[in-house]
C-alpha cells in the first residue's frame, strides 16, 4: 500500500527528479508512462482495505495480544499519511520519524507479539530496537540525498531539503554512529550482552561507510547508489545479527 501510494502522491516530485537511483525516486513506472496513475491509487486503496481486513481478523482472535490491533491501525494510518494529503508527513518534518516508528518499532512489535512473545521480553525488544531506529533514520537520509533537488522543486520538504546537504550529512554520520555508540548504555539499561555484541558485528562496515561519507559520498551523485545500498545493508545486517543474538540468548 505504502509504495503504491507514494508513487501516486509523489508523482510530481518523481517527475522533477533528475538523479533517481534504484533505491529512491519512486519506481519510475508512472513517470515512464508504463501505467496510468490511477492504477497505483487503486492498488494502494485495495491493499489498504485488505490490511484493514487483516486487522479486524486479528482483533477477533482470542489469543492475539490486545496491543496488536491498535499498533496495526497506527502503522496503517502513518503509512498512508506519509505521502497522502492533507497530512503529507514527509513534508512536515515528521515523515522520517513516522517511518522509523512504523518500520523499526511497530512492525517488529507486531511480529514479536504474534510469533515470539517469550523470546526476550518486551523491555529487551525495545532496547534492541534503538540501534535499528537510528539506522532506519540514517537510511531515510541516504535515500533523500538523490531526491533533494527534485523534492525542493515541487515543495516536498524532506529532512535533507530542510537541512541542506551539509547539515544533513552531519546528521547522517551522527545517527549511524549512534546506532553502535549507544550499545554500552543499552546494556546498562538491561540489553543482554549477547545481543549487544551481536548488534556490534556490522560496526566495522559502519565505520568504513562513515569514512566514505567524510570523503564526500553524500554530495557526489555518482556515489548515491552505493550510499543507499550500504545504508540498507547496515540496517538489514544489524537486524539479522541482533536476531541471532536473541536466539542465542
Amino acid at each position: 500500500m505504502t509504495h503504491y501510494a507514494n508513487d501516486y502522491f509523489d508523482y510530481e516530485a518523481d517527475r522533477a527528479n533528475a538523479t533517481p537511483t534504484r533505491w529512491s525516486g519512486g519506481s519510475r513506472v508512472l513517470v515512464g508512462g508504463e501505467l496510468p496513475r490511477g492504477v497505483a491509487l487503486g492498488a494502494a486503496l485495495g491493499l489498504a482495505t485488505a490490511g484493514m481486513g487483516v486487522i479486524v481478523a486479528l482483533a477477533g482472535m482470542a489469543r492475539t495480544d490486545p496491543l496488536v490491533a491498535p499498533a496495526l491501525v497506527v502503522a496503517l494510518g502513518l503509512a498512508w499519511a506519509y505521502s497522502a494529503p492533507p497530512w503529507r508527513l514527509h513534508s512536515s518534518g515528521l515523515g522520517e520519524l513516522a517511518v522509523v516508528l512504523v518500520v523499526t518499532g511497530l512492525v517488529p512489535f507486531f511480529g514479536f507479539a504474534l510469533q515470539a512473545p517469550d523470546l526476550v521480553g518486551l523491555h529487551v525488544l525495545g532496547l534492541a530496537l534503538v540501534p535499528l531506529a537510528c539506522l532506519q533514520f540514517a537510511l531515510l537520509l541516504a535515500l533523500e540525498f538523490p531526491d533533494a533537488a527534485g523534492d525542493r522543486a515541487v515543495g516536498k520538504r524532506t529532512c535533507v531539503v530542510r537541512l541542506g546537504l551539509e547539515r544533513a550529512t552531519r546528521l547522517y554520520v551522527g545517527t549511524v554512529a549512534a546506532a553502535y555508540v549507544s550499545l554500552p548504555a543499552l546494556v546498562a539499561a538491561g540489553l543482554p550482552h549477547e545481543i549487544a555484541l551481536a548488534a556490534a558485528g556490522p560496526a566495522p562496515v559502519a565505520l568504513w561507510r562513515l569514512t566514505r561519507t567524510y570523503a564526500g559520498d553524500c554530495q557526489r551523485p555518482e556515489r548515491w547508489e552505493s550510499l543507499a545500498f550500504w545504508a540498507v545493508m547496515l540496517l538489514a545486517g544489524t537486524a539479522v545479527t541482533e536476531l541471532v543474538g536473541m536466539i542465542g540468548f
